[in-house]
């Protein structure tokens, strides 16, 4: 799933906000270096989605048969191929 990057600058907003509205959290930097990186760790964190993603896709495209997207037996895979390469990166 493809975020657009107004949707990640919003999330990025709302966790700044959320942090900063915390008692026990103090920002060393000013709000917007939070919000910045907040918005480049959510984007690391979808482009990587994205790829095990694409690796699960892929797996099962690569099935000597064809298997239709939105099946029962499609969806099966899918959850067991995505789960293998989220294994794979140590999550």
């Amino acid at each position: 799933m493809r975020v657009s990057r107004d949707k990640v600058n919003r999330l990025a907003h709302s966790v700044t906000d959320a942090l900063a509205d915390m008692e026990k959290v103090d920002f060393i930097e000013d709000r917007n270096t939070i919000r910045l990186e907040v918005r480049k760790i959510l984007e690391e964190l979808f482009n990587e989605e994205a790829k095990i993603d694409q690796a699960a896709r892929q797996k099962i495209e690569s099935q000597r048969r064809t298997i239709l997207e939105g099946s029962q037996e499609w969806d099966i895979l899918y959850r067991k191929y995505y789960n293998e390469e989220v294994k794979k990166l140590g999550i």
